[in-house]
């Protein structure tokens, strides 16, 4: 992401049914509206059929990993991964995570999950800071194989399990609000919930804000509360802590929304705060292409008419 931008910013390309039951194209050139709404727009302006990206090469070997310490030094790894995220360059991308040991004991780690797509060598110079902090309680950070990185953590999302999430961007990463997920994560009621902390930096923010429909182009951090479980009797204990901890964190939030982490039960619709600035105009094509708002089982941007 650091290196090459969002999915969205290298579709370059794309075949959809509209909402008449036609297939159209659309790219820069053809139906340049129906393109840019379709860079973030979600499922609201068609069904997709064919999707055309750039590609680009890594690896591939890459570096990359997880490393955890022990609960009790969350705060000094929530503010290293602060520190390492103020200067990261674009071929790393750093996630910090509050999480428990896979091996289902409901051992309680700050951890850290990176990859740096570059040459081995500079990966290691990036990572070197991160390996040398501390004792970890695990470091599986170096080369590896790209798509080993990308499959690393699957087993920490069962077919089957329950899921409830809710996140936000954060205004910023303040010790106040790091002290507030720490006192969260320690009365989490599941061995499998986690709180996560995603940076955004380099190619991805360096697109314009009315560039595409997604308009999230700031440097910064997303907090995520990715809370899971498989017994159907701690369902009501899982989703009461979830909220309870994004209302501690709602302090720190910032005004923008990850569309893709939007839950169906919001109190007030949370589609604008997740388009922003480029919500009219989303309203407007909407509006052009799918008036009665036939594409609406999503995040829906409603027409205007």
């Amino acid at each position: 992401m650091g290196k090459y931008g969002l999915a969205l910013d290298n579709l370059t390309s794309l075949e959809l049914v509209n909402a008449q039951g036609e297939l159209v194209r659309a790219s820069k050139t053809e139906e340049p509206d129906l393109f840019w709404a379709a860079r973030g727009g979600g499922g609201n302006f068609g069904i997709a059929t064919t999707l055309e990206y750039q590609l680009h090469p890594i690896g591939p070997a890459i570096t990359g990993g997880l490393i955890a310490h022990p609960f009790d030094r969350s705060r000094d790894v929530l503010s290293l991964f602060r520190e390492s995220t103020s200067s990261l360059p674009d071929e790393q991308i750093l996630v910090a995570t509050l999480a428990h040991a896979p091996d289902g004991s409901g051992m309680k780690l700050a951890a850290m999950v990176t990859c740096h797509c570059g040459p081995l060598a500079a990966g290691e110079l990036a990572v070197r800071r991160l390996k040398q902090f501390g004792t970890p309680a695990l470091d599986g950070i170096g080369p590896m194989d790209y798509c080993e990185l990308n499959s690393m953590l699957d087993a920490g999302y069962p077919k089957g399990a329950f899921n409830y999430w809710k996140s936000t961007f954060l205004r910023e990463l303040s010790d106040d609000a790091i002290g507030t997920m720490i006192a969260c994560f320690a009365r989490c009621p599941t061995s499998m919930g986690q709180i996560l902390v995603e940076h955004v930096h380099g190619a991805a923010v360096r697109v314009g804000v009315e560039e595409t429909a997604f308009p999230h182009r700031q440097e910064g951090y997303n907090f995520l509360i990715l809370t899971q479980w498989l017994d159907a009797a701690m369902t009501d204990r899982c989703i009461a802590w979830t909220r309870d901890t994004y209302a501690q964190l709602e302090p720190f939030a910032a005004t923008g929304r990850y569309v893709n982490y939007l839950g169906d039960d919001e109190g007030i619709d949370p589609v604008p705060a997740a388009y922003g600035s480029n919500y009219r105009r989303l309203r407007e094509l909407k509006s052009k292409y799918d008036p009665k708002n036939f594409f609406r089982m999503n995040q829906n941007i409603r027409p205007l008419v």
